[in-house]
């Protein structure tokens, strides 16, 4: 059934970029155009206005960056991100995440989440990167475990009011806040988890998101579940624990989205368990709350629901920033649906594409 609070809306045009391990590809109403930059490995991508940014990784060391200022078209001479020139810490080649501070006040600033719990900051576009050496030098380094993937620094937010604040998140370190633009970080961790952690850090946290309408309330899908902070990290409360009424299929994933609009709502899209990461029972299932978290209503209007043993990575999950905030996500295995009404119902949009890294939805 519909939710009233979410009314089917028409558009005429989806436009997705798709990052995968074989290149990038651009989808535009289920037409398919690439790959650009092929047989490369695309973790990260964002949009300044009209110009796009991907970072990626081949068989050359080093993470790279390129820039397009034609839709794609064309791109930039690469940029090798020295990463190990920041210190042994960040001895890796992969860029989680560019986060394109648009606020008035940031300078148009571009920050990316590297491997070794790597932050690193540009100030002229993305020409030049330059680490921020506390987090390098953070007392509680000594105690962050890399997971599967590496120390990854995967996440980060910006706060609209508060120009000094950022939280980041790292795998598996936790969450970290500065208050002071990156100056000094303090954890952020108390409620989370800590079977395999202390108290401060060493969780292994998955993703993190921020809710549009009250920008202190969090969200985290972590190894052990989904948690909510409504004290920009001061403190976390579980929320949907599996077998509950109004819970989830499995408190294991790596999604987490908050919707731009409405206050309270976020997804998720659980995966059966850090042993055997695809989605429960072969059942592909969207989750949605819109009561931060106290029940979840789980959406599959159009997704498969037998036999799709499908992994969902943590930035292969996007909401656009627009009315009427379509939802896409994209899976390893290569299959890319999207929502046009809040998750009420899905489409394929393609598939057989490489396994997929990260989507986003285009302006």
């Amino acid at each position: 059934m519909t939710s009233s609070k979410f009314r089917a809306r028409a558009v005429d045009h989806l436009a997705v970029a798709i990052g995968t391990t074989k290149g990038l590809f651009f989808v535009s109403d289920g037409a398919v155009d690439g790959p650009f930059l092929p047989g490369e490995s695309v973790g990260a991508f964002a949009q300044v206005d009209d110009r796009f940014l991907v970072t990626s990784s081949g068989l050359e060391s080093g993470p790279r960056l390129r820039t397009s200022d034609d839709g794609g078209v064309r791109w930039s001479e690469p940029k090798v991100l020295e990463l190990d020139s920041f210190g042994s810490a960040t001895n890796s080649d992969a860029v989680w995440q560019l986060h394109v501070d648009t606020r008035p006040n940031a300078g148009g600033a571009i920050w990316a989440g590297a491997d070794g719990a790597a932050l690193l900051r540009s100030e002229d576009g993305g020409e030049t990167f330059e680490p921020l050496v506390s987090l390098l030098e953070h007392p509680d380094r000594p105690s962050w475990t890399p997971g599967r993937c590496g120390l990854a620094l995967h996440s980060i937010l910006t706060h609209p009011d508060r120009p000094g604040r950022l939280v980041i998140a790292i795998s598996a370190a936790g969450v970290y806040k500065s208050e002071d633009g990156g100056k000094s970080w303090t954890a952020c961790n108390r409620g989370i988890d800590t079977t395999e952690a202390s108290a401060d850090s060493g969780q292994c946290v998955h993703k993190i998101a921020v809710d549009a309408v009250n920008p202190d309330t969090l969200w985290a899908q972590t190894r052990s579940g989904i948690y909510t902070s409504v004290d920009a990290g001061e403190h976390w409360e579980s929320v949907g624990r599996p077998g509950e009424a109004g819970g989830l299929a499995s408190e294991f994933g790596f999604t987490v989205a908050a919707h731009p609009e409405e206050a309270d709502t976020a997804y998720v899209l659980p995966l059966e368990s850090d042993l055997f990461r695809c989605t429960p029972q072969g059942r592909c299932r969207v989750y949605r709350t819109t009561d931060g978290g106290r029940s979840w209503e789980a959406l599959s209007d159009g997704l498969p629901g037998t036999n799709a043993f499908l992994t969902v990575l943590r930035d292969a999950f996007d909401i656009a920033s627009d009315p009427p905030y379509p939802l896409v996500f994209g899976s390893k295995s290569g299959d890319v649906f999207a929502s046009l009404d809040s998750g009420d119902s899905w489409r394929l949009v393609t598939s057989y594409l490489p396994p997929i890294l990260c989507v986003r939805v285009l302006d």
